[in-house]
């Protein structure tokens, strides 16, 4: 049985004027049609061929070679391409767009927004779906993270503390305010780290690594920095944020805490428009 919304590997049985079939298990042959075989795509019989499988608009199996923004199972910012009575449409790569029906609606859409949404297959119509109700679909089995360990990242929703993010396709987390030394909005992917797993079963995340390994790190970027620069670098603890960020990917606490410790190890000396190598 072919997986609807998902990439599978099936074989090519028979070729026809209009495309290639391909087997689909219980589900029979599927037609893979012309428009989408690329030249350069194998297509003997007995050949295995990776392709998606979806819906057409007549409800039958269709498979293509295109490759879609999101499978069933996953969450995507996707665009808003048209708002009509039937529903809002989405684009997720495909010729044939996806539907988010109005009841999975969480915040009013119109053609050109973005929004977040999880896809699924629905029991009934096995049509792919999508819902912006991510509730529904997050923190359904317990994780196993491990501070500092790094994590991919949804950016979701802002609130009053800060972002939060989808872990890994599974879990919600939190990356508060100051945390944030860069420019995030919804829909945004990131690289992310496990800050704190807290007692509450809540997850605060951080966009820079975490612990000691990173103090270090920083610490010999910004001495290597020094020495490429002749021992001088314009930038201080009253620098813009910004200019931190570009020059070391880092939130200025962060880089305070490490220039801190460099000037008390000696290695550094602070000045009101630059720190210098220290001349030892």
């Amino acid at each position: 049985m072919a997986l609807i919304g998902r990439y599978n590997s099936l074989q090519v049985v028979k070729h026809t004027d209009f495309g290639l079939y391909l087997d689909g298990g219980a589900d029979g042959e599927i037609l893979l049609p012309n428009r989408y075989i690329p030249k350069d795509t194998p297509s003997e019989v007995e050949d295995w061929l990776n392709v998606f499988i979806y819906l057409d608009s007549d409800d039958k199996l269709i498979a293509t070679t295109e490759k879609p923004k999101v499978q069933v199972g996953e969450f995507a910012s996707l665009k808003v391409l048209e708002v009509n009575s039937i529903g809002i449409f989405l684009d997720w790569g495909l010729s044939k767009d996806l539907l988010l029906p109005y009841s999975e609606e969480k915040r009013s859409l119109q053609a050109g927004d973005y929004c977040v949404v999880h896809v699924y297959l629905d029991k009934h119509t096995r049509r792919i779906t999508a819902t912006a109700r991510l509730d529904r679909y997050v923190d359904l089995r317990p994780h196993t993270y491990q501070v500092g360990q790094s994590v991919d990242l949804l950016v979701a929703e802002s609130t009053d503390m800060g972002f939060k993010a989808i872990i890994n396709n599974q879990h919600w987390g939190l990356i508060h305010k100051n945390e944030v030394f860069k420019f995030l909005r919804n829909g945004i992917r990131e690289k992310g780290f496990i800050k704190e797993l807290r007692g509450d079963g809540k997850i605060s995340l951080s966009l820079q690594p975490v612990g000691q390994d990173a103090a270090d790190a920083l610490h010999q970027k910004i001495l290597q920095l020094l020495q490429e620069k002749g021992g001088v670098l314009l930038v201080n603890d009253k620098s813009d944020p910004k200019v931190i960020s570009d020059l070391f990917g880092v939130s200025k606490g962060n880089f305070k805490k490490a220039i801190g410790a460099l000037y008390k190890q000696g290695q550094i000396v602070i000045h009101a428009d630059r720190i210098e190598q220290a001349k030892g």
